[in-house]
């Protein structure tokens, strides 16, 4: 029979860190945890082999329900009791876990293996009858929520009432009698719902609960997260199943969970919250107000210096900070769970040069594991402006649950938020599992529950959206679509801004400022770029784009897109004149009044840039990008040109194309009408020479653009080597100059050896390359991707990553050719798939020499080639 269960706990521990795949990352945390001697309830996992077996059969796997037998034997030698005895019974927890964390997807039950007879044993045991029979409402509510899908409102409505702890005792509110009418409540309310009794075999309890959390792998609300956050290949959940601790048995016991450093500023010391007599699950519900961790120094030392030395060992082995899950049952602390902790790119980056400065890793363990591509996209996120004029009040605070600054129209519900196209706050009491999409749609979050570790807290932070939680000022009424803080409602459609920096709520628009960068960041970068010899480059076209692409590290920038410095009201004039005219001297007379321009944008770009490359464009607009747009501006143009109307009509209708994009654009336009190759080789070249004449090096590479075959290569280059010679022999010096193309037409890959044979260099357009190979115009992709992508048509947008099946092949081919070719071919991208880091890996592995991205996207670029490159 094959293994189907791995054991935690003892000496018979089977697993450890490195089978995440198969236990997932809580159950492989467990097993690491126990080999190093933490004190770990024991238990056993179901590995995600079986969940993917009964995912795609539907059926529970053969054998399986012996090895979980054996699994319970394992924890009843180590807890000394029995599972659905009537003395000392066994009572466990069932928990989900896939190997990448998922907080909110799968929910826990505790205390299975009570039903009428082991819940007096329980009470006899415990002393504590009151306790016994809590544990077992809480069993049935969560089971028939969990495993039957029965909402909790139907078991916590006006008939049924929650049982509340006694903070510092072991009593539980109400007498027995209370109690036990209580669970028959439950227990009455979960009959007529699922129309049959509440299982009072323990066995049966724990199989079912096991099929509902493998069958919770393909929820919607599970499809949606790993949808959102690009998850994929992993096999299914693993299930957990542990014996249980109790932190509701009196005043020395208690729940909480804590960071090993602050997860929003990275700062090294524990940060967290715990409740005193309560279970695990009531801080995550917000049942009860937690405490700061601080406090349970005060409320029981022992157990908080025991916690330190834990999460100092814990740091210290798993190297990373960690989230930490625990409960102290009667002064006894145990270790539930241990990951690295979720985090902020502004603590991301802290904690990776404080853990090196501290010697727990090294430069490059930091590079490789403590800081996330999207942390340091999160580092750009904005905040809000000091106000101007008299001070405006918040209209509520609550706690700083992740970082940056939105401003959005009030949303109560997660469908609106989805479903808006307008910048959204979404508020809601609290959120959960079902809240997923309208918070991936949403610019931000405000809750008026829960902590610094509530679902909305975790979750905003992962996706590096700004998040106000536990805002308690303010009363959020659903059914009216209000909010009120007591002085002031707002209804939903009505404007605010927060800052989740500060925790506040601020009522209409306020004015959102710049980042800056702390020392950490730059330490950081330094590192990154130690790590790989693959150079990033930027995408811009003016020199305001090229400063802001140095300060941020760009190595240079590889695509210069000059027809975005045709568009100030006097350019576009001529530019228009141009296409309109009909003589090659009438082009040339226009073009001589553009030489400036151009000439001036490239002097200001290189002296930006230095000595860094910069990749240039020729002019790649289609030319429906020049028309004018109204009948105002064509009366306009049309006087200006001299025309008459008839004359005037017949040249626009000649101009106007079925298909632009495909159209009369890139090289096409620099072959129709050579001029224009000339006029701007010659500002590129003279721009240069004087840079030189100044005593700066300045080498340009000149991209032709739309290149399907190597005859319209050979053509342009033929304009830019003539026009080159020309523009030396005038100036009586000359600076090296590369000429290669952009490779964005499915035919340049396949002929790429043709082209390299003639071409200095390669780059990669890969927005044009993925739209001509799919046959998607990027631009109408909205009407049909989302389907795709719920449907599973497609994984991931294509646009946003680059699809490896197909427009890889083509680009793997492309490289092949072109290095068989000319082995020292130059090979980078500048299509925006260069600041995707998965699409980064690709580009790393098949040798590109730079990558090239937007200004903001730059330092994620870099750290994910630095990733890249060390995998």
């Amino acid at each position: 029979m094959n293994k189907m269960i791995y054991r935690f706990g003892g000496e018979t521990t089977e697993g450890d860190l490195s089978m995440k795949d198969l236990l997932g990352g809580k159950g492989a945390n467990l097993a690491e945890m126990s080999r190093i001697g933490l004190p770990v309830p024991p238990g056993f996992t179901i590995s995600t082999e079986l969940c993917q077996q009964f995912t795609e059969k539907g059926v529970w796997p053969a054998g399986l329900n012996e090895q979980i037998k054996k699994g319970i034997e394992h924890i009843e030698q180590l807890t000394d009791s029995t599972f659905g005895a009537a003395e000392s019974p066994l009572l466990v927890s069932v928990r989900s876990g896939a190997a990448i964390s998922m907080p909110g997807m799968m929910d826990t039950i505790l205390n299975l293996g009570l039903n009428d007879e082991t819940v007096e044993a329980f009470a006899k045991e415990t002393g504590d009858k009151p306790f016994a029979y809590e544990c077992y409402r809480r069993l049935i509510t969560m089971f028939g929520n969990v495993v039957m899908g029965l909402s909790h409102d139907w078991f916590e409505g006006e008939s049924v009432q929650p049982v509340q702890a006694n903070e510092s005792s072991g009593s539980q509110s109400g007498d027995s009698g209370a109690l036990e009418a209580s669970v028959e409540a439950c227990k009455a309310a979960y009959r007529n719902l699922v129309v049959e009794a509440f299982p009072q075999d323990p066995w049966e309890q724990l199989e079912r609960s096991a099929q509902a959390v493998f069958r919770s792998w393909n929820t919607p609300r599970a499809r949606t997260y790993r949808q959102i956050n690009a998850i994929r290949g992993l096999k299914g959940t693993a299930v957990n199943v542990q014996a249980m601790v109790f932190g509701n048995k009196g005043g020395e016991s208690g729940t909480g969970v804590c960071f090993s450093r602050n997860p929003a500023t990275g700062e090294n010391g524990l940060y967290g919250e715990f409740l005193l007599n309560a279970q695990g699950e009531d801080i995550v519900a917000g049942v009860r107000t937690p405490q700061d961790i601080d406090k349970l120094k005060q409320e029981l030392p022992d157990a908080y210096v025991s916690l330190q030395t834990m999460v100092a060992r814990l740091e210290e082995h798993f190297k990373n900070m960690q989230d930490i899950e625990f409960t102290i049952e009667r002064g006894t602390l145990h270790i539930l769970q241990t990951r690295n902790g979720k985090r902020t790119g502004k603590a991301a980056v802290k904690i990776a040069v404080d853990m090196v400065q501290e010697g727990l890793v090294t430069e490059q363990e930091a590079v490789r594991k403590l800081v996330e591509p999207f942390h340091l996209e999160t580092l750009l996120h904005s905040q809000l402006k000091e106000s101007e004029g008299p001070d405006n009040p918040p209209f509520a605070s609550g706690l700083a649950a992740s970082p940056g600054a939105a401003v959005g129209r009030v949303v109560f519900s997660s469908e609106k938020a989805f479903e808006s196209e307008e910048s959204v706050i979404l508020v809601r009491i609290e959120t959960s599992s079902d809240d997923v999409q309208g918070m991936s749609s949403a610019a931000g979050i405000l809750t008026s529950r829960g902590g610094k570790t509530s679902h909305a807290a975790v979750v905003a932070r992962g996706w590096g959206k700004p998040c106000v939680a536990g805002a308690e000022g303010i009363r959020i009424d659903y059914k009216k679509g209000l909010m009120s803080n007591g002085e002031i409602t707002l209804s939903e459609g009505d404007w605010i801004s927060i800052d989740g920096t500060d925790g506040v709520v601020y009522e209409g628009k306020r004015e959102i400022g710049q980042p800056d960068f702390s020392d950490d960041f730059y330490q950081f970068m330094e590192w990154v770029d130690r790590t790989s010899s693959v150079l990033v480059r930027a995408n811009a076209d003016t020199p305001q784009d090229a400063e802001r692409s140095r300060s941020f590290g760009a190595a240079g920038i590889g695509l210069c897109r000059t027809e975005h410095m045709f568009f100030g009201e006097e350019r576009i004039r001529l530019i228009q004149k141009m296409i309109f005219s009909r003589s090659a001297e009438t082009r040339k007379e226009v073009l001589d009044k553009l030489f400036p321009f151009q000439k001036q944008d490239f002097l200001e770009i290189y002296e930006v840039m230095g000595e860094l490359p910069v990749t240039i464009r020729l002019l790649d607009p289609p030319l429906h990008e020049f028309l004018p747009d109204d009948e105002e501006d064509r009366l306009r143009l049309m006087n200006d040109l001299g025309m008459d109307e008839p004359g005037f009509r017949q040249v626009l209708e000649s101009l106007q194309e079925h298909n632009p994009m495909l159209g009369h654009r890139g090289c096409r336009l620099g072959i129709t009408i050579p001029e224009i190759t000339e006029m701007q080789t010659r500002a590129i070249m003279e721009a240069a020479l004087e840079r030189k004449q100044q005593g700066v090096s300045v080498e340009p590479e000149i991209m032709i653009p739309l290149v399907g075959s190597v005859e319209e290569f050979r053509d342009q280059k033929e304009v830019v080597d003539r026009t080159c010679q020309k523009v030396f022999g005038e100036y009586g010096i000359t600076v090296d100059y590369q000429v290669g193309t952009m490779i964005e037409v499915p035919r340049a890959a396949i002929l790429a050896d043709e082209i390299a044979e003639c071409a200095d260099f390669f780059s990669f357009g890969t927005n044009d390359l993925t739209q001509m190979t799919f046959g998607f115009s990027r631009d109408d992709t909205a009407a049909f991707m989302p389907v795709y992508l719920r449907k599973g048509i497609l994984q991931e947008d294509p646009f946003q990553s680059l699809d490896q099946k197909g427009v890889g092949a083509l680009i793997n081919l492309a490289v092949d050719q072109g290095r068989k070719a000319k082995k020292d071919l130059k090979i980078g991208v500048c299509g925006e798939h260069g600041g995707d880091p998965q699409s980064i890996g690709f580009f790393i592995s098949r040798g590109f020499d730079y990558v090239s991205c937007s200004p903001f996207r730059i330092p994620v670029a870099r750290l994910a080639v630095a990733q890249a490159v060390d995998s």
